[in-house]
């Protein structure tokens, strides 16, 4: 499900800024980003993030400010002087211009290294850490509970439509064997008119009643009533179901698909198209619901 969330936290030790988006996925993907002096906490943050979000390509950005006696990263002036050195050395043996300019020795490999923190102003970070990225989190929820709402919304009215649907299914059913006994009798009386021939009712009953056994849909009717009841409730319930109800929409589909096989009649195949354009709404919304 997507959301977005973002919050700062600071103490005397640290500032620390995270930002947090998602969007849809029907597993869990985490893509963390820290600096790399808080590396050392990627797995409790991991840990905290798992606890609110189980669905999603999740991305934590955090950046991190120090005290101006407290630094991430410091400047090695040996390294530095000794860059500057060489490439003094080698401008005057190459008679090429001047040597480069401070702000061009920052860039290259070991001028600005990691300092080096020590175990107890490291430890002293959590709080800050920990506090910006729970409120993150409770922004993100906030957000996803207004996507969720609106998709749970269009889930009930999806439902609604196959309700629906399956009542005008139910109605007509009945009608298909009686319109084929009477189709069956139409063609078989046009066929031995001219012959003399008489048909026994018997014969018709027959195929007529083989005829009402194969296209009988009354437990996919009541199989399928029984998953939208399901699924409703689900719907209404308080815990995230996401993968149950994508169970029930995939048992749904089913039901809809053996009934448009089944019922050979016209008018109970368009509602089954519509049920079936349905269910591919609730399918689609399903994929993003956790």
């Amino acid at each position: 499900m997507t959301g977005f969330g973002n919050s700062t936290s600071e103490t005397d030790a640290i500032s620390v800024s995270v930002e947090l988006r998602a969007v849809n996925n029907r597993y869990l993907k985490l893509h963390l980003r820290l600096p790399d002096s808080l590396n050392c906490f990627e797995n409790r943050v991991e840990k905290l993030v798992r606890t609110q979000i189980t669905r999603g390509t999740v991305q934590l950005s955090m950046r991190a400010r120090f005290p101006h006696n407290v630094s991430g990263y410091v400047i090695d002036v040996d390294a530095i002087q000794e860059y500057r050195r060489q490439l003094a050395s080698l401008s005057t043996d190459m008679e090429t211009g001047p040597t480069p300019r401070l702000t061009d020795l920052l860039v290259l490999p070991g001028v600005v290294v990691e300092s080096e923190l020590l175990p107890d102003m490291i430890d002293s970070f959590w709080p800050a850490i920990e506090e910006a990225v729970s409120d993150s989190l409770d922004q993100f929820d906030e957000f996803r509970e207004t996507e969720g709402r609106r998709m749970q919304d269009d889930l009930h009215r999806q439902s609604r439509v196959i309700s629906n649907q399956l009542d005008e299914v139910s109605r007509l059913a009945p009608e298909v064997v009686s319109a084929y006994r009477t189709k069956l009798m139409q063609r078989l009386s046009k066929a031995v008119a001219d012959s003399g021939v008489t048909i026994a009712e018997s014969d018709v009953m027959r195929e007529v009643a083989v005829f009402a056994d194969r296209c009988d849909i009354n437990e996919e009717i009541t199989r399928l009533r029984s998953h939208l009841q399901q699924f409703d409730t689900f719907l209404n319930g308080n815990a995230s179901l996401g993968r149950k109800l994508e169970f029930l929409g995939q048992e749904m589909f089913r039901e809809i698909n053996t009934i448009g096989s089944k019922a050979n009649n016209v008018a109970i195949a368009h509602n089954v198209v519509e049920m079936k354009a349905a269910i591919e709404r609730v399918r689609e919304v399903l994929q993003n619901v956790e």
